[in-house]
């Protein structure tokens, strides 16, 4: 039944006297329909106080201004009060100016006499509500506070006697609408705290009475939460200090009136046996009577009206509420506990922040009121467990700042429940939460990196305990989703994730509650391979928790683009917390260390300055406070460590530190053994006791007298432990047993009876345990204490919206979260999951680019591509031919992927996402790079890319696509001039066969789907990413090429060493054969893209440079294994970015590097980049021939000039490039480093006509070769006008770089004569001549740079120059290849042989001994006069001879002997001996014809005196 609410906006037309008299009239009118009460005549003792006055008569106050207290005990009575109240206002029009208890009376005693029935008792309550809606009850009224308790009184003790159920429970609505008349309205301000206990002890009674109806109680109940909101609203106005004092002034004055208690008799509800209640939380129900009421009796109303009702009220409601919610309490059911729940619930969302203003008000909700609240969020029972969790919610949202170890706790809990790994350890739980689950969780006690597949099985040394405990149930179904909504609700606030980094993780006494609850969001999201239930439930499960990591990551991006909070001066300092946080993972690391191996963790901690590190403190204390002070230490392997001989100093200190001084024995027995778990070994159970006697004796305990017997007492204890609480113990020890065995131990005397007892007593309630041992409610009830001890000292919880920890969390937690980000938009279907996770990958990026975070960026980039379906793992052999059609006038080709891709929606989604991410933010990108250009392979293979990222360019033709089919024919059409290149060459090669030309028909739907991809590739602006690509920073621009160098190498060397070794180990194979790749697209395209960057981006070429030259030596080092037009790529590539080098002084060797790979090519291949290479050589001379400096360099380049002259287009250019260089103009281009190698690259020109020359004789053709008919006969008849022209720039070099004349002769001198005599034997006639022309030139003319007096040089000449011409000419194969021609070129030769011996040797001045050297000339003459009698040699020879030996004679170096007596020199006869000897072999008598012997001289005779 529903009754409006009184307030002052309501109006009445008829006078309140007239209501009065009218709710009199209809109670009197029910009460006389009753038999009983029809019968009844008035009473002739009670009478008026006015006709008493009148007649004289004494009226004493009490009667006169009471009712109730005179009457109400019979029905007379009752009606009686009514007739004197009429009698009382008959005379009175305005009522109001009456006392209000006076007028309330008559109807307060019917409602209180057990004398009514349900309909009397009902009339009279909805006079009541009449009275207060038509304003008789008002603020203002006289006498209000004792009506108002008088009121209070009245309906907290209402009895009437029971009829039908209905209309006894329509009775009870009415009370339920008085109070809250009373309460909610006008007048409830008046009320007192008594007053208002009553009325909710009411209201509250109603609504848990099981054995009324649902209707009663639920509408009870709505009451119930009005008068809540009402009294708990009244806390704004309230002044905390003053309401406190009031408490502490009342404590024990009034609290039996105001001790409020809840009686639920009735049926209990099923799986619940009520019980007495026990302690002094609530009080004893009455015993219910026979008639229909609530079952409280109220206190005698006071005759002095109490002050306004205050926080005593509230607090007396607040402690029966969360006592009712004790789930250890028998005495009230499930559904009791509901009700305080929900009227819990109310009181908090009214007046939550404002609770936590009232010191008392609170410690009841931070105590008893999240104990119950948390044992209840265990339930089983749906409702309980939904309604728990929304008050355990609301606590949180209203009062976070005063429950910081309380959320982490609920947090863990839940957590736990959601996410329960099998067989892990509680070891590293916070004790309250152990204590709480009973279950286990990982016990690894440093924090890693968050892993995603199944968990990890643990060490021997992260087992659980032995002890053993109850396992909690895994959160299924309906639970674990609305433990998830809960969760989800709790985290809604933007700076939930950031405020519990700063609070827990950020605190070295809490837990990382923040990467535990992102862990478990991110694992959350996977589907669960423990958790029961159906696959709705799962989804729904994996969307909240996906919910929960999007929120996290949509606020830290919001606090990115600056939605952030400054950081309050009243915190910590935000260093502060992020050295704490440092000190925290490392004290963890530590700990973890040391629980496998203690060694080790003590190193780890000495080495990061977490021990030892204060040089006042010993390294026993710094050891023995850590070992003290880390609850992540493994407390059994802590017992062994500790209490090893070794370690007796630390375990001495460890016992200082606890400070026994003070304590009983037993008690500091405790202390110690909750510290670490006692060791088994007896040794080292003995050094610890030893070590705690001597501590604990020397604080001076009580009644003990030595050390001994503190030690005996100690071991007493731990056996006294052990017999009371092991189970396999049954015959435990007596008190009196124990005083026998410790009997005269205290230095000869006994202990006294009462410390020993007191011992016993201790020991036997209390077993001696590590804290992580408790169990059951024992355990939690021992861990609670703990945790309300560290709230204590943890202080208040720190909520700000700051962006100062962003970078750390999400550096913390960014894998697991992408990876969940990632799974969830590759597995879910839904469009808004999708969309979300599309958000998600931005802003995830987005935060990468923020952080400066490349790692997370790689991630996303790489999780996405993975969802794109465009990386492929296969390497077709071939492209196959796909169809083309012809799409409003465009090619579009319908490839397998272009089909299957435009279906895939999802990778579209995929890859659009990932390149606009890419897009704009290609600097964060590293590692990602591999999967980009992996995506840009793929669709070049299918002919997806853009025309601009298929282009490769040259020297020649310029820009070309890259053909995807050995068999397509070039796009740029052959050179003007008829040059083509390689490329050309290649690609007009016929490959193809019959197959190739079988091309599928492609369908409609395949078109259709071809489009959408199309469509989709284009608006991922792959040009765009590309034109990016050339704007890269250094970092990204070099891992981009090593990405691409990477795809690179694994298409082509890492292919080519696979398929090798497969066809080398292939059955059948006797040789291996040197295998080739076949052609390749990709391996081009990877190639052409990675050199195009690194041209594009000259300023960072020296970084780039080193990648790409690997994979082209890599290339060019087997280019036979390679298909043409990959080697082409490569020598181009080489070419093209050598003037990038030339530009860098550091990389000017890397020119060179690159000059002699090419020059190394195998011919073949040589000859087929000839062309390619002479270009971009060229290219290079132009424009940096500054940087060949040494002549190693021009070596290099005259070997890779050479490699080009077989090709007779290329060889051209490379004359060109020669005659250029040997130019004599304004600026001189020969050098002395380039002298050298220019006369060797001019030889191999005449020697490559030479062999042109030859193979045209061989082939017997009619036309020979000749200057105005071969291009290379042309240029090798040029080449030697160029040798020879050289010499005049041997002067110049003597001159201009003082250069000896020696080093003249030896380095530029030499190499020409010998080039000259080289080609002196040249098949081409033209060439041979021109060549033995410039040679006798040179040698007889005046520019020969040699010293006259130095033999050795003459000596060089003839056996460098001359005599190696003339063993070459007078070879037979010589001969055959100029038949004709070469008789005479013979001849010449001779000539010139003889003519340089009479000028170098046949010199009067001549004084070096010339018979080896002339000994060798005559035997080249009588070689080439005998060679052929038919020659002319045979008569030219003795006529040049004769002219040498005449020379010789005249210059006095060849004398025939004389006599008598011989007067040459030595030398003459040695010279004339062996020229004769020599001689007469082939021309016998032509020396003494020659050079006869003169006739022999008469002695002269003696002179004679003249005579006298």
């Amino acid at each position: 039944m529903d009754f409006p609410v009184p307030g002052p906006s309501t109006a009445y037309a008829v006078s309140a006297k007239h209501i009065l008299l009218s709710e009199i009239l209809s109670v009197t009118s029910v009460m006389r329909k009753n038999s009983r009460w029809a019968l009844s005549t008035p009473s002739l003792t009670s009478r008026d106080s006015t006709l008493a006055s009148s007649l004289g008569l004494r009226v004493s106050k009490a009667t006169v201004n009471t009712y109730a207290s005179s009457r109400g005990s019979t029905e007379q009575e009752l009606m009686m009060g009514f007739q004197d109240l009429k009698l009382l206002i008959k005379d009175i029009e305005d009522i109001h100016s009456l006392p209000l208890s006076t007028l309330l009376s008559p109807f307060l005693a019917i409602i209180r006499s057990p004398l009514s029935t349900g309909p009397i008792t009902s009339s009279a309550l909805t006079a009541l509500h009449n009275f207060f809606l038509c304003g008789l009850v008002h603020a203002e009224a006289t006498s209000l506070p004792s009506a108002l308790t008088e009121l209070s009184g009245a309906l907290s003790s209402c009895k009437f006697e029971a009829s039908d159920s209905s209309g006894d429970e329509v009775t009870l609505l009415k009370i339920m609408a008085v109070i809250q008349d009373a309460m909610c309205g006008s007048v409830g301000r008046n009320l007192g705290d008594i007053e208002v206990c009553e009325m909710l002890e009411t209201v509250l009674t109603t609504s848990c009475q099981m054995r009324l109806s649902e209707i009663l109680r639920r509408s009870a109940e709505g009451t119930l939460h009005q008068l809540v909101r009402t009294v708990f609203a009244r806390l704004y106005e309230f002044d905390p200090e003053l309401e406190e004092r009031k408490v502490a002034d009342n404590d024990g004055t009034e609290v039996g009136e105001m001790k409020m208690s809840v009686s639920t008799s009735g049926p209990p509800s099923e799986g619940h046996t009520p019980s007495d209640e026990h302690g002094d939380d609530v009080e004893p129900p009455v015993p219910a009577s026979p008639s229909a009421q609530v079952e409280e009796e109220v206190p005698p109303t006071p005759t002095v009206p109490r002050p306004a009702y205050g926080l005593p009220a509230v607090l007396e409601l607040l402690r029966v509420l969360i006592n009712i919610l004790d789930p250890n309490d028998q005495a009230h059911t499930d559904s009791t506990r509901l009700t305080a729940l929900r009227t819990l619930n109310v009181a908090i969302e009214v007046a939550g922040t404002r609770i936590c203003a009232y010191p008392s008000l609170s410690t009841l909700i931070l105590d008893h009121g999240c104990k119950f609240l948390f044992q209840l969020a265990r339930s089983d029972h749906p409702v309980v467990l939904q309604t728990a969790l929304r008050t355990i919610a609301t606590m949180f949202e209203t009062m976070r700042p005063k429950l910081k170890l309380q959320q982490e706790l609920f947090l863990a809990f839940t957590i736990d429940r959601l996410a329960p790994p099998a067989g892990s350890s509680t070891r590293s739980l916070p004790l309250a939460q152990k204590a709480l689950t009973n279950a286990s969780r990982p016990g690894s006690s440093a924090p890693s990196t968050p892993h995603l597949g199944p968990t990890p099985s643990e060490s021997d040394t992260e087992k659980a305990p032995s002890t053993p405990r109850l396992l909690t149930a895994p959160a299924r179904g309906d639970t674990r989703e609305l433990l998830l909504e809960t969760l989800c609700q709790m985290s809604r606030h933007p700076s939930f994730m950031v405020d519990l980094y700063v609070n827990y993780d950020c605190d070295m006494n809490c837990e990382n509650m923040f990467e535990r609850l992102i862990e478990f969001s991110a694992k959350g999201i996977y589907p669960a391979q423990t958790v029961g239930g159906h696959d709705y439930h799962l989804q729904n499960s994996q969307y909240l928790c996906l919910d929960l990591v999007l929120a996290f990551v949509g606020r830290m991006a919001s606090r990115a683009e600056g939605a952030s909070q400054a950081w309050p001066s009243q915190f910590p300092r935000p260093e502060e917390l992020q050295h704490t946080k440092s000190k925290k993972k490392l004290l963890l690391a530590g700990a973890s260390r040391f629980n496998v191996k203690p060694k080790t963790g003590l190193a780890f901690l000495e080495e990061n300055k977490l021990i030892y590190s204060d040089p006042t403190q010993s390294r026993a204390v710094s050891l023995a406070t850590f070992l003290k002070n880390s609850a992540h230490l493994d407390k059994r392997l802590l017992g062994d460590f500790i209490s090893r001989p070794e370690n007796l100093e630390v375990l001495k200190e460890f016992m200082r530190i606890l400070d026994f001084k003070g304590k009983p024995v037993a008690e500091a027995m405790r202390e110690l053994l909750e510290t670490f778990r006692l060791p088994g070994e007896a040794q080292q159970i003995a050094r610890i006791t030893e070590t705690f006697a001597e501590v604990y004796f020397a604080t001076e305990p009580e009644e003990v007298k030595s050390q001994d017997a503190v030690y005996v007492l100690a071991y007493s204890i731990i056996m006294l432990n052990t017999d009371q609480h092991n189970p396999q113990v049954r015959k435990r020890m007596t008190l009196e047993d124990y005083m026998r065995n410790l009997k005269g131990v205290n230095e000869g005397s006994d202990f006294s009876p009462e410390y020993l007892r007191d011992i016993f007593e201790s020991v036997r309630k209390r077993e001696i345990v590590m804290p992580e041992e408790h169990t059951g409610q024992l355990g939690f009830e021992y861990a609670w204490k703990e945790l309300l001890a560290r709230t204590r000292q943890s202080g208040e919880f720190i909520m700000c919206n700051t962006v100062l920890f962003d970078a750390d969390m999400f550096k913390n937690v960014w894998r697991p979260v992408v990876s969940a980000i990632a799974y969830a938009f590759i597995t879910f279907d839904e469009d808004y999951i999708i969309e979300r996770a599309i958000a998600g990958f931005r802003q995830c990026a987005t935060l990468a680019r923020h952080f400066s975070m490349p790692d997370v960026f790689d991630f996303v980039v790489i999780s996405l591509s993975q969802a794109t379906s465009l990386l492929s793992d296969a390497q077709p052999a071939q492209v196959p031919n796909y169809p083309m059609v012809d799409v409003d006038g465009q090619p579009v080709t319908v490839s397998s992927l272009s089909v299957k891709f435009g279906t895939n929606f999802k990778g579209q989604l995929a890859a659009v996402v990932l390149f606009n991410i890419v897009n704009g933010n290609a600097n964060a990108l590293r590692e990602g790079w591999t999967q980009i250009f992996e995506m840009f392979q793929t669709l070049f293979l299918h002919s997806l890319l853009p025309s601009r990222m298929l282009q490769m360019e040259d020297f020649l033709g310029g820009a070309s696509i890259i053909p995807l089919r050995r068999s397509q024919p070039t796009r740029v059409p052959p050179r003007s001039d008829g040059l083509l290149s390689a490329l050309s060459s290649y690609l007009m090669t016929p490959y193809g066969s019959s197959t190739d030309a079988l091309v599928p028909d492609a369908t409609d739907s395949d078109v259709e789907n071809t489009l959408c991809t199309i469509d989709c590739i284009s608006t991922c602006r792959l040009d765009e990413l590309y034109a990016q690509i050339m704007q890269l920073e250094a970092e990204p621009l070099v891992a981009a090429v090593r990405a691409l160098e990477a795809l690179a190498h694994e298409r082509t060397v890492a292919r080519l060493k696979l398929e090798s070794d497969d066809v080398s180990a292939a059955p059948g194979t006797t040789q291996p054969s040197l295998y080739a790749l076949p052609y390749d697209p990709a391996s081009v395209y990877l190639l052409e893209t990675m050199v195009s960057i690194a041209r594009q981006t000259p300023q960072y070429i020296e970084d780039v440079w080193p990648i790409v030259f690997e994979h082209l030596s890599a290339l060019l080092s087997t280019p036979t294994q390679y298909s043409v037009l990959l080697i082409e790529r490569a020598v181009v590539a080489l070419l093209r970015l050598c003037p990038l080098l030339a530009e860098r002084e550091t990389l000017h060797d890397q020119i060179y590097l690159s000059f002699d790979l090419l020059a190394r090519l195998p011919p073949s291949v040589a000859s087929s980049v000839a062309e390619q290479v002479v270009s971009g050589l060229t290219r290079i001379l132009q424009q940096h021939r500054d940087i060949i400096r040494s002549q190693t360099e021009w070596n290099i380049v005259f070997a890779l000039l050479r490699s080009t002259i077989s090709h007779p287009d290329a060889s051209r250019q490379s004359f060109d490039i020669l005659s250029a260089l040997s130019m004599d103009g304004p600026e001189q281009f020969v050098t002395p480093d380039n002298f050298a190698g220019l006369v060797n690259a001019l030889d191999e020109f005449a020697s490559v006509a030479d062999i042109a020359v030859d193979a045209q004789q061989q082939g017997r053709r009619t036309q020979s070769l000749n200057a105005s008919n071969s291009p290379i006969v042309e240029r090798g008849r040029k080449a030697i006008d160029m040798i020879a022209d050289l010499k005049k720039f041997w002067s110049r070099f003597a001159e201009t770089s003082s250069l000896q004349k020696n080093y003249v002769w030896r380095q530029f001198g030499l190499p020409v004569l010998a080039s000259l005599a080289h080609q002196s034997s040249n098949t081409s006639r033209e060439i041979r001549h021109a060549a033995l022309v410039h040679l006798q030139r040179i040698l007889l003319g005046p520019h020969l740079p040699i010293d006259e007096g130095n033999h050795n040089q003459i000596e060089e000449i003839f056996n460098r120059v001359i005599f190696p011409l003339l063993d070459e000419l007078l070879k037979p194969q010589t001969l055959l290849r100029d038949p004709l021609g070469l008789p005479e070129t013979r001849l010449r030769a001779s000539a010139l042989l003889c003519k340089a011996f009479m000028q170098f040797e046949a010199r009067e001045d001549q004084t070096a001994d010339i018979r080896v050297l002339w000994i060798q000339v005559l035997d080249l003459l009588d070689r080439l006069m005998h060679v052929d009698r038919r020659d002319q040699l045979y008569e030219a020879i003795p006529e040049s001879l004769k002219n040498v030996l005449l020379v010789m004679n005249a210059t006095g170096l060849l004398v025939p002997p004389t006599s008598p007596e011989d007067t040459r020199e030595e030398r003459q006869v040695a010279l004339w001996a062996a020229t004769h000897e020599r001689i007469e072999r082939f021309l016998p008598g032509f020396l003494d014809e020659i050079i006869p012997t003169p006739p022999p001289q008469p002695a002269p005779e003696p002179s004679q005196a003249p005579s006298s």
